[in-house]
């Protein structure tokens, strides 16, 4: 309680500072899809992109220099999942490491403790960006930037922040945790059906409107299918309007109508 109390404190201090008028200024340059955002939802938005860029632990890597920027394109595209949600502002992401491109992988074997959402590989690979369970967000700037165009329907910052969602009951299995026990059934059932489709298409070349990186297992398509739903409302909604329904009464919001 009296945590809560200090961070509470600590945060509506920080919101009687205005919004800074430079990353005003930039948002739809930084963040393009800020200026759909309804107003009430915006301000609401700003607030919480705020304490997000002064509550988190910020880390370049590969020489890469940490500005406002990084900071305020990070933190909004984080922010958008959680408009609608009752959440403790990603109380499980401490530290976001940001590299400047592409970058592969250490070979290394695992620290006893250490619980990544993507198991060691055998050999480096190339990482646009990663969750850990009990760890840092990990984030390639470029593939971030990429993210502006929401035709392409991808964007790694929604990619990984859904998966530090899905991890906030501990496991990584696409269920996040959501608002009321009878709301598990039915979310089981439509994104059962979702993915054992995915998996059938992407097993038979079948081009899909999810990306098939859905089918690798139940975390990526949780991961997916939340960048098609922000990224790609209308286009979701007339597709899979099972799974928009599910995903529209977890998050608590509909991108359709901004």
């Amino acid at each position: 309680m009296l945590f809560d109390w200090f961070r509470n404190h600590r945060r509506q201090k920080l919101l009687e500072t205005p919004f800074a008028e430079s990353w005003l200024a930039a948002l739809p340059t930084w963040v393009p899809v800020s200026v759909r955002l309804p107003e009430e939802v915006r301000r609401h938005w700003l607030d919480l992109v705020q304490v997000f860029v002064a509550e988190k632990n910020w880390q370049g890597g590969g020489g890469l220099e940490i500005n406002d920027e990084i900071r305020v394109t990070v933190a909004g595209y984080a922010c958008l999942l959680i408009l609608g949600l009752p959440h403790l502002l990603y109380e499980n992401v401490e530290t976001i490491i940001v590299y400047p491109s592409t970058v592969l992988a250490p070979v290394r074997p695992p620290g006893f403790f250490e619980q990544s959402l993507v198991p060691v590989p055998s050999e480096g690979r190339a990482l646009l960006g990663e969750a850990h369970l009990r760890g840092p967000v990990i984030l390639v700037w470029d593939a971030v930037c990429r993210g502006r165009h929401p035709q392409r329907g991808h964007n790694v910052v929604l990619h990984e922040f859904a998966h530090k969602l899905d991890m906030l009951d501990g496991r990584a299995d696409g269920a996040p945790p959501l608002h009321d026990k009878s709301d598990y059934a039915r979310y089981a059932e439509v994104c059962h059906k979702e993915f054992a489709t995915l998996q059938h298409a992407a097993e038979s070349g079948t081009r899909t409107f999810l990306d098939q990186y859905g089918a690798t297992n139940e975390a990526e398509f949780f991961a997916v299918a939340t960048e098609f739903f922000f990224e790609k409302p209308e286009r979701m909604k007339k597709k899979h309007p099972e799974l928009f329904e599910v995903l529209a009464h977890f998050y608590l919001v509909d991108p359709g109508n901004w």
